[in-house]
């Protein structure tokens, strides 16, 4: 892939917004775990007392939560007692979580290990005795701003974002770009429509922890424009807890139908004529491949009815979904099927219906996708691509036109 050329030059600005950053979403996986420090060394702790050596440690990858703390001291005999008190599901703590170990001296037996579950949630596990353990659980604060991105699109939204977010780690800039996939994902294919020099600017929440974590909270406003086509959207209160996002025009960005069958998607052939890879022949080939790592999951484009489900030739592991209006979609290559899917069987928009593979005539882990029209394969970027969405109901459109022109207000400018 040839070098991008040189970017416009964006603009992080600061907005207050408090109005809109009274809440926040519920904590999620953190995206900047601290760099695990050399297990041999012995590091202070601001607050610790001083007669505490106190070490850092992280969960490796296949090893097990028991192996950890018995690297850190834990003895056979407390391992019980400490695993109790933590009440942590081992299977369910993933690689990479910090702990930190304080101790008497080097070597001795813990008097507290801190399990690092979030960056603003830590587990205190201490020693009350010598056979004795007690936990309890601290909540970090997170500080709210509000920020504006905005910038150019040379390659895809991923580079956008990676040159013109650079006020956020790199891990935050990656959100950020699959928190807008999300939102336009009914409107947009991010993997295929997006042209060099197609612009967007977004307006979202960026959320620092105590120990200087970054993450994204909620995106409250975003402009794409696409071959000169501007859609505008916000984030809009509907009551109850509930929010969801709408167009300008008061649409709802979702509708009938997913553009693409992956989340998280990377196109290797279009719809169009192609050398295929195995047969060496060339021959129409009716759909998108999108490359993935085996075992991805693949969901369905919309509600339907499963039609087949099996092997057929070429596509190997194929399902094949009836959906309203004459619409039918193919899923080919699969490793396998999702629980409980088999002809006859209902499924919803975005079910996960079965696993990338590479069955049947495939030289690498891939989804085929199809669709067919009234019986003939069209382009699924051309027939999927002018939904909309069911309108807000006219009781909500005061409310919805005062957040509209204030959120807007916030976004800023339409160029960069």
């Amino acid at each position: 892939m040839k070098k991008p050329t040189p970017r416009t030059v964006t603009t992080v600005v600061a907005v207050a917004l408090a109005a809109w950053a009274l809440s926040v979403d519920l904590p999620k996986p953190w995206l900047d775990a601290p760099h695990p420090v050399d297990a041999s060394t012995l590091t202070p702790v601001a607050g610790d007392s001083d007669s505490l050596a106190t070490v850092r440690d992280t969960l490796h990858s296949g090893e097990t939560l028991g192996a950890l703390l018995s690297r850190r001291g834990v003895t056979s005999e407390a391992m019980p007692r400490v695993m109790d008190a933590s009440a942590l599901d081992a299977r369910r703590i993933a690689a990479g979580m910090p702990i930190t170990v304080r101790s008497d001296s080097a070597g001795a037996t813990p008097r507290e290990i801190v399990f690092h579950l979030a960056p603003d949630r830590l587990l205190h596990v201490r020693r009350t005795g010598d056979s004795t353990w007690t936990s309890s659980e601290e909540r970090l604060p997170w500080v709210t701003d509000t920020l504006v991105v905005s910038g150019r699109i040379e390659e895809n939204l991923y580079q956008a974002l990676d040159d013109s977010a650079t006020v956020l780690p790199r891990s935050a800039r990656a959100e950020l770009a699959w928190t807008l996939a999300d939102i336009f994902e009914y409107r947009v294919d991010m993997s295929r429509e997006l042209q060099p020099g197609d612009a967007f600017r977004v307006l979202f929440e960026r959320l620092v922890g105590a120990n200087g974590q970054t993450k994204i909270g909620r995106v409250l406003a975003a402009r794409m424009v696409l071959s000169g086509a501007t859609t505008e959207t916000v984030r809009f209160d509907e009551g109850d807890g509930r929010a969801a996002y709408f167009d300008a025009t008061g649409r709802s960005m979702q509708a009938a139908f997913l553009r693409a069958p992956l989340a998280f998607r990377r196109i290797s052939s279009v719809f169009g004529l192609r050398k295929h890879p195995i047969l060496g022949i060339w021959r129409r080939h009716e759909g998108t491949d999108y490359v993935a790592n085996a075992g991805t999951p693949v969901r369905t484009i919309g509600d339907g009815t499963v039609t087949f489900a099996g092997v057929r030739g070429g596509y190997g592991n194929l399902i094949e979904i009836r959906h309203r209006n004459g619409l039918v979609s193919r899923y080919g290559h699969l490793r396998g099927f999702a629980p409980g899917i088999r002809a006859g069987r209902s499924v919803t928009i975005g079910q996960t219906i079965g696993f990338v593979g590479m069955t049947g005539l495939a030289t690498g882990p891939h989804l085929h996708f199809e669709l067919l029209v009234d019986g003939a394969q069209r382009d699924p970027s051309v027939a999927l691509k002018k939904v909309a969405g069911v309108p807000l109901a006219p009781a909500d459109r005061p409310r919805f036109d005062a957040q509209l022109s204030a959120l807007l207000a916030s976004l800023g400018k339409a160029h960069a």
